[in-house]
């Protein structure tokens, strides 16, 4: 997988790998709308490969899913690295990325 990408893995799960920053966000915010498209088949967002995160990642996240509800999309966010959860406790997001315990569902 190449660095700071957004890779097709089947049936609905895409990977993010590399950083997930201010600096690399603006590449990713466009996908979205391609991924988010056609069938009612869920996406899942496998975050394993993200190295580095921040606000702007979150950010992201958060934009994801506000498009996925209005599309009446399903968007699940899978192996939400520690950084990126200690980032949703500290804004009080749990709910919305359903951490329970300190854990992602997935």
């Amino acid at each position: 997988m190449s660095e700071n990408g957004l890779v097709s893995r089947g049936d609905g799960v895409f990977g993010i790998s590399g950083s997930l920053t201010f600096q690399t966000v603006p590449r990713y915010q466009n996908q979205a709308e391609s991924l988010l498209q056609g069938g009612g088949q869920p996406v899942t967002i496998d975050l394993q490969g993200v190295t580095q995160a921040d606000s702007a990642g979150l950010a992201l996240m958060i934009e994801w899913l506000q498009m996925a509800r209005a599309a009446k999309h399903e968007l699940v966010f899978a192996n939400i690295p520690e950084q990126m959860r200690d980032l949703i406790r500290v804004n009080g997001l749990q709910q919305l990325f359903s951490l329970k315990n300190g854990q992602n569902n997935k």
